[in-house]
């Protein structure tokens, strides 16, 4: 562990879809997982935004941020991310400063520069794709100035938002944004569970450029990871295996939803195949507690993150919140090992 201090946990649900099911199910399912992880104290929930996949449940994410928000107490809510460049700056902020409203302090906005989807589909949402990417650095300001005080001149203002102050995050796959984030001094979270590779550099970037603002006066950095825990390292790795199949799917252009666990992922895929999945899902802990506990130790102490959001796309609703809990005596494992060897008794 980079210090002695408990590291917060925070989760990141995308409201799977499983086979056989509906979305109906998948925002349920979340409520409880949402339920479930506030009584073992994690810090935050989130939820993404993807359009046009039938194995996800989130598409309309302040929408399903309300109702997890509505359904717990104390955990904060908020989204990992939206895709800015499908909405208007002002929309967003009125939604996000209507759940402030309902749930102060409560809840993030956590914002990312991909479509979250096809091409095809973007144009659908945003009916002209032209200038969305290279605007974002400007909307994500105009997003920001939306939730300050009015200023001298402004004509345009988000009711409700104004003033409200709502965390604003960036979120991001590659130093585009970790760059952004530091310029605007602003908390940055990096998704290394499904694009592992500029994990490293990122958070380099970030804190090396990073620029004290109203916001923040010293970096703050997340990064996202796969856990799958049980009581075995067999059990683990079958649990694994809907996770891998769902990723497998992807790369064969045939996403949907998710499929239970099997026997072995070997059977299902090439050589090949494997191998994009082994580098794509890296950042993935599977075992039991005693396996999980040395690699998230040495993540931890490799990166020195301030916060690490979890997901798991495991597909029995059961054997996720248990992997989920199991996750947390990792935690207070370490911690311990922390205390011990600072010699705090």
């Amino acid at each position: 562990m980079p210090s002695s201090h408990p590291i917060p946990l925070s989760v990141l649900d995308l409201s799977f879809v499983r086979e056989g099911e509906d979305a109906g199910h998948a925002i349920r399912d979340s409520l409880a997982l949402a339920r479930h992880v506030e009584r073992l104290g994690y810090h935050r929930f989130w939820l993404a935004e993807h359009h046009n996949m039938s194995g996800i449940a989130s598409a309309a994410t302040s929408v399903v941020i309300g109702h997890i928000a509505n359904g717990t107490s104390t955990i904060r809510v908020g989204s990992g991310g939206v895709m800015l460049p499908n909405h208007s700056p002002l929309v967003i902020a009125e939604q996000f400063g209507t759940l402030e409203s309902l749930f102060p302090g409560r809840i993030d906005l956590g914002i990312g520069r991909a479509p979250g989807t096809d091409v095809s589909t973007s144009r659908a949402l945003r009916r002209q794709l032209q200038g969305s990417a290279d605007t974002f650095p400007d909307d994500v300001q105009e997003l920001i100035s939306y939730f300050e005080s009015p200023r001298g001149g402004q004509t345009v203002h988000a009711f409700p938002g104004e003033g409200l102050q709502v965390p604003v995050w960036l979120l991001g796959s590659s130093t585009f944004s970790a760059r952004l984030a530091a310029m605007l001094g602003l908390p940055f979270a990096f998704a290394s569970h499904f694009a592992p590779d500029q994990l490293m550099s990122a958070l380099a970037i970030y804190r090396h450029e990073f620029r004290p603002s109203k916001h923040l006066d010293r970096p703050y950095a997340m990064a996202a990871v796969n856990v799958f825990a049980a009581d075995t390292d067999r059990e683990a790795t079958r649990l694994f295996t809907s996770a891998q199949m769902g990723f497998l799917n992807l790369i064969r252009g045939r996403p949907g939803k998710l499929k239970p666990p099997v026997d072995s992922i070997d059977d299902w895929c090439s050589v090949d195949e494997r191998a994009a999945i082994d580098r794509t899902l890296r950042y993935s802990f599977v075992g039991q507690p005693s396996t999980i506990q040395p690699q998230l130790q040495r993540f931890l102490e490799e990166t020195a993150v301030d916060e690490l959001i979890v997901t798991g796309r495991i597909y029995d609703s059961t054997d996720r919140h248990y992997s989920f809990e199991l996750l947390t005596e990792v935690r207070a494992s370490l911690e311990s090992r922390a205390l011990d060897s600072a010699g705090i008794a």
